[in-house]
């Protein structure tokens, strides 16, 4: 789980995220090699290891993360969105 201190905290904003703000960004899973979609801290799925990717990147592919359990996906959500200027 992404950790912070009591000083980065105060650079943290909790949204609701509405349609307008891209909500489909926060509920989505991404697999292997799929295009980033927003700057930010995303988390597998399978495994709760986080990454850090830039939008327009690409996700790793999966020789870069990899599963015990190969019947486990890869998938990547976002839990820290970024703020970074278009």
């Amino acid at each position: 789980m992404a950790q912070v201190t009591a000083n980065t905290a105060l650079h943290i904003t909790q949204i609701a995220p509405t349609i307008l703000d891209g909500v489909e960004n926060w509920n989505y899973v991404y697999g292997i090699g799929a295009l980033v979609p927003a700057s930010g801290i995303y988390r597998c799925t399978g495994c709760g290891d986080e990454i850090t990717s830039n939008k327009g990147d690409r996700f790793p592919p999966q020789n870069r993360h990899q599963h015990d359990n190969p019947k486990v996906d890869v998938q990547w959500q976002l839990i820290v969105k970024t703020q970074t200027k278009a």
